[in-house]
C-alpha cells in the first residue's frame, strides 16, 4: 500500500474507509492500527473535518461546574451568589453564562433595602450577642473583691481622674470628678473603705448651662445616696456655638464633683499608695 518515499497510492480510498471507520466511532489510533497508516500527518489528513467520536473527548474538570452555573443563571441568580453557591471565581461564572440572558431582579429596590436592613439588624443582634456573653464572662472572673483589691482599684482610679498637686503648684486636694455613674459608686465605696467620713463630702456638679440642672441634681443624688440639698452651687459650663454637643437630651447629666474636707493628710496618703503601686510595677519590669 504504501511506497517507499511514504506516500500512500489510492488515497481518496483510504480516506473513504478512515472516514468510515471514523462515523462508526473509531479513535485515530484504532484508525491507525485498522488501516496501518502510522505517518501521524497523514492520517489527520485522511479524517479531516470529521469530528472525533465523543467517548475520545476528555472531560474537563469544570464541566460540571459550568453546567450548574448555566442552570443558576437560568434560575435568575446573580454571579455572586452563584460564586458563593460554587466556589468558583467570578471571572470563570462570566465566562460561562455571559451569552444567557439578565435575569429578571428578584426582589424591588425597596425590597432589597428591607432585605440588606434586616441583614444588618440581625448582624448587628448577633455581635451584640456575642458582647453580652464576653462581658458576662469577663464579670464571673472578678468574682468576690477583697478589701485590699478594692483599696488597689479606688488608689489607681483617683490617680487616673483625681486632682493631684504640681511640682510647681502644691495643692493637697482631694477632689474627684467623672460622669459615669458607676466609676461615683465605686469611688464612693472606696472612701468608706477609708472610713472617710460622709460628713466632709462635699458634692457638686459640672454642667452645661443649656442642661436641666435640677435634674441632674436629682440622678447625681440617687447614685450618692445623698439628698439633693446637700449640693453646692453648681459650675456651668458656657455653651460654644461654634461646637456641635453630642453629650445632649435626658441622658445628659454632666459630671459629678466629690470632694473631701481637710484633705490634705488623705491626699498625701494617696501619692504614697501610689509610688508604692509604681515601685512595684516598675520592679517586676526588670
Amino acid at each position: 500500500m504504501a511506497h517507499s518515499h511514504g506516500t500512500y497510492a489510492d488515497f481518496e480510498g483510504l480516506r473513504e474507509r478512515a472516514v468510515a471507520l471514523r462515523r462508526e466511532g473509531y479513535s485515530l489510533r484504532q484508525i491507525r492500527d485498522e488501516l496501518q497508516v502510522h505517518n501521524k500527518a497523514t492520517l489527520q489528513r485522511l479524517v479531516e473535518g470529521e469530528p472525533p467520536p465523543a467517548w475520545t473527548k476528555r472531560p474537563r474538570a469544570k464541566d460540571d461546574l459550568r453546567t450548574r452555573a448555566r442552570e443558576l443563571r437560568g434560575q435568575g441568580w446573580t454571579y455572586n451568589q452563584i460564586q458563593a453557591e460554587l466556589g468558583c471565581s467570578k471571572s470563570s461564572v462570566s465566562l460561562w453564562v455571559r451569552d444567557l440572558p439578565h435575569p429578571e431582579p428578584r426582589y424591588t429596590p425597596e425590597e432589597r433595602r428591607a432585605r440588606m436592613n434586616e441583614g444588618l439588624a440581625r448582624h448587628r443582634a448577633a455581635e451584640d450577642e456575642e458582647r453580652r456573653k464576653t462581658r458576662l464572662a469577663a464579670h464571673r472572673e472578678v468574682g468576690e473583691m477583697t478589701d485590699r483589691e478594692l483599696f488597689f482599684a479606688g488608689v489607681a482610679l483617683y490617680w487616673a481622674e483625681g486632682s493631684k498637686s504640681k511640682p510647681y503648684a502644691r495643692r493637697e486636694r482631694v477632689v474627684f470628678v467623672n460622669s459615669d455613674p458607676d466609676v461615683i459608686k465605686v469611688y464612693l465605696a472606696w472612701l468608706d473603705l477609708l472610713d472617710v467620713d460622709r460628713e466632709r463630702l462635699r458634692f457638686r456638679v459640672l454642667i452645661h448651662e443649656s442642661a436641666d440642672v435640677d435634674a441632674a441634681h436629682r440622678y447625681w443624688a440617687d447614685i450618692a445616696e445623698v439628698d439633693p440639698s446637700a449640693f453646692t452651687k453648681p459650675t456651668l459650663k458656657r455653651h460654644n456655638p461654634k461646637t456641635a454637643r453630642k453629650n445632649t437630651g435626658t441622658e445628659y447629666h454632666g459630671c459629678l464633683v466629690v470632694g473631701v474636707t481637710r484633705g490634705a493628710h488623705l491626699y498625701n496618703r494617696i501619692e504614697g499608695w501610689w509610688a508604692g503601686i509604681t515601685t512595684h510595677a516598675e520592679a517586676c519590669l526588670r
